[in-house]
């Protein structure tokens, strides 16, 4: 089913739709924030990205728990943006050689796809309240607020050091 298809016709399927879309893109962050930790060469980054790693596994069963108490089904659908996202992570850092900078491209991917999940977290949210459903929303809410800390984390790190180590 695509964003906008005929099988989208009031905001509870938009919902829907929207959890199944950030489902699958966290079960593609779990399996691809290992292999970021291990390219990782700052200790803080490596670690930043395991225990985000822990998280994400977290927001995977939550998602699962809002699929439960909004009666839907718990299924993912194809996210072409974290696929493009990941694909370009992939891409870019598979190209860097010097490890200081490999570190910034990993936190700008990083961030790529915080962005994303705040952007898509937002809206459930908002859609949830909108349902009258504030049970799913202050689940959803937990995520994003732990998103946005590690969008912050990665930004500190980055203008902390990160950045600094590959500009010299």
């Amino acid at each position: 089913m695509g964003l906008f298809t005929r099988d989208i016709k009031t905001m509870n399927d938009l919902f829907i739709h929207q959890l199944q879309d950030i489902y699958y893109a966290e079960q593609q962050l779990v399996k691809a924030l290992p292999k970021m930790a291990d390219k990782a060469s700052d200790k803080q980054l490596k670690q930043d990205f395991l225990t985000h790693l822990d998280e994400t596994k977290v927001h995977v069963q939550r998602l699962e728990q809002v699929f439960q108490m909004h009666g839907a089904q718990v299924k993912a659908v194809d996210c072409p943006a974290i696929d493009g996202i990941i694909e370009e992570a992939d891409e870019v850092t598979g190209e860097v050689a010097d490890k200081a900078v490999l570190d910034a491209a990993l936190i700008n991917a990083a961030q790529a796809a915080e962005h994303y999940e705040i952007a898509r977290y937002g809206s459930l949210i908002a859609w949830a309240r909108q349902l009258g459903r504030t049970d799913c929303a202050s689940i959803l809410q937990k995520t994003l607020d732990e998103e946005k800390k590690c969008d912050q984390k990665l930004t500190s790190l980055a203008e902390g050091k990160v950045n600094l180590r590959a500009a010299s």
